[in-house]
C-alpha cells in the first residue's frame, strides 16, 4: 500500500510536517505501508517556513526597510541546492508589521531589499507569496531597490508611497541589478483584481490599509498615471490583468518590469514540492487542514491535493481539528471522506497544545486505517 500525506498547518498548533508526521505514525501503527510526507501550504503565511522545512532550505534574515521607512528582521528561504528564494511579502511589507497605517507613504522598498540579498546569494529563481500587504504604491519601492528609476519632471526621484505615483513621468533601467535578467520570478496569487477602477487594489483593499472614502479617488488617479507611464515605457499594459491589483499593484510591477509569472498560491506551492511526482501509484492520499469548512472547498491548499490525487486515482481523506457547517462540499470537490480529530470537549486552548494535536491526529489516524486494513482483510 502505498500513501502520500499532505496536510496543511494547523495554524498556532502544528507545522505542515508535524501534522504530517503525526498522521504517519497512526497509520504505521496499523501497516507497514509505504508513506511520503510533503509539506503543504496555499502560498500565503507560512508558505516559507513549509517549503524549507520540506525541501531542507535554510532561513535567511536580513535587516530592511519596513513599510513606513522603519527598519525590520525579515526572513526569507533559501534552497541552496537549485538557487531558489522563497519570500513572503508581508515579511518585509506587511500589514502586520506597523500599527500605524499609511497609504499614501508605505513602501515595498524592503521587499526589493529581500530580493537583492537573494540574488547576492546566487539565488536566480524565486517564489513570491503577496498576500497580507501594508502597502498602495504599485510595487514601485521594490522596484526602486532593485535599480529602477522613477523621477519626476524634474529628473529627481519621486519618493515612496502610493502618492508619489501621480508624479512619476520618466523610467530609467541603467541602474538595474543586471542579474535580474536571469531570473525568473513565480508569484503566489489568489487576488484577480485589475490594478485600477472600482474593482482595482485602491477601492477594494485600500480601506484596510488606511485608504479613506475621500482618498480612494486621489490614490486611484496616481495608480493610473503610474499605469500609463509604464505602458508607454514598457509598449505593454498589464493594469487590466488578473491579479495586477493584488498587493497595492505588486502584482502589477512583477508583471511589467520582471520576468514573472502570477499563479494560484496552492498551485505554485505544489508544483514546488513536486507533489504530483510522488503521486502515480498511490492508494490514499491524506489532506486536510485546521478547520474544514465551504471555505475549504473554494480552492483551498486540501483541494488543490485532492484534485492532484483524482488524476492519480487514488483515495483522497482529510483530516481537520474542526468540522465546520458546509464542510460537504469538500466531498464534491474531490475529499472522499473527513475526520474531525477531537477525542472529547475540550477548550480551543488545549485542542491547540501541540503535543495534544499529535495525538489526536496520530489516534484518528490509526482508527481510520484499522477500518481499511480489516476491509482489506475481507475474503
Amino acid at each position: 500500500m502505498k500513501i502520500v500525506i499532505a496536510i496543511d498547518s494547523f495554524k498556532g498548533s502544528l507545522s505542515s510536517l508535524e501534522a504530517g508526521n503525526a498522521i504517519k505514525k497512526g497509520i504505521l501503527n496499523v501497516t507497514d505501508a509505504q508513506i511520503i510526507v510533503k509539506p503543504l501550504a496555499d502560498g500565503g503565511e507560512g508558505t516559507t517556513a513549509a517549503i524549507i522545512e520540506g525541501l531542507g532550505g535554510e532561513e535567511i534574515e536580513v535587516e530592511v526597510m519596513g513599510p513606513l521607512g522603519k527598519p525590520v528582521k525579515a526572513k526569507y528561504g533559501y534552497l541552496r541546492h537549485n538557487k531558489t528564494a522563497i519570500i513572503e511579502m508581508a515579511a518585509a511589507a506587511g500589514i502586520i508589521l506597523e500599527n500605524k497605517k499609511d497609504p499614501l507613504l508605505s513602501t515595498t522598498y524592503g521587499v526589493g531589499e529581500l530580493i537583492k540579498d537573494a540574488i547576492k546569494r546566487g539565488c536566480r529563481n524565486f517564489i513570491i507569496g503577496i498576500g497580507g500587504s501594508a502597502t498602495n504604491d504599485g510595487g514601485v519601492g521594490m522596484l526602486s531597490a532593485l535599480g529602477f528609476e522613477f523621477l519626476d519632471r524634474f529628473g529627481n526621484p519621486v519618493g515612496f508611497g502610493g502618492i508619489s505615483l501621480k508624479d512619476i513621468e520618466t523610467i530609467r533601467t541603467e541602474k538595474q541589478a543586471p542579474e535580474l535578467k536571469e531570473c525568473f520570478f513565480q508569484i503566489a496569487c489568489d487576488v484577480t483584481n485589475p490594478l485600477c477602477g472600482p474593482d482595482g487594489c485602491t477601492y477594494i483593499y485600500g480601506p484596510q490599509k488606511g485608504v479613506t472614502e475621500e482618498l480612494k479617488p486621489v490614490l486611484d488617479d496616481a495608480m493610473r498615471h503610474y499605469a500609463r507611464t509604464t505602458a508607454k515605457f514598457t509598449g505593454n499594459d498589464y493594469s487590466w490583468e488578473s491579479g495586477a491589483g493584488a498587493a497595492g499593484g505588486l502584482g502589477f510591477a512583477f508583471l511589467s518590469y520582471l520576468n514573472s509569472r502570477l499563479e494560484s498560491g496552492i498551485n505554485v506551492v505544489l508544483e514546488a514540492t513536486d507533489l504530483e511526482g510522488a503521486l502515480p501509484n498511490a492508494d490514499y492520499v491524506i489532506t486536510g487542514e485546521g478547520r474544514l469548512d465551504n471555505q475549504t472547498a473554494m480552492g483551498k491548499a486540501p483541494i488543490g491535493v485532492a484534485k492532484l490525487a483524482k488524476k492519480h486515482g487514488a483515495c483522497v481523506i482529510a483530516f481537520a481539528g474542526s468540522i465546520a457547517k458546509g464542510a460537504s462540499e469538500c466531498n464534491r470537490a474531490g475529499i472522499d471522506a473527513y475526520f474531525p480529530i477531537l477525542t472529547q470537549v475540550v477548550t480551543l486552548e488545549e485542542a491547540m497544545n501541540k503535543e495534544t494535536a499529535k495525538t489526536n491526529l496520530t489516534q484518528t489516524a490509526e482508527q481510520v486505517f484499522r477500518l481499511i486494513d480489516s476491509i482489506n482483510k475481507k475474503p
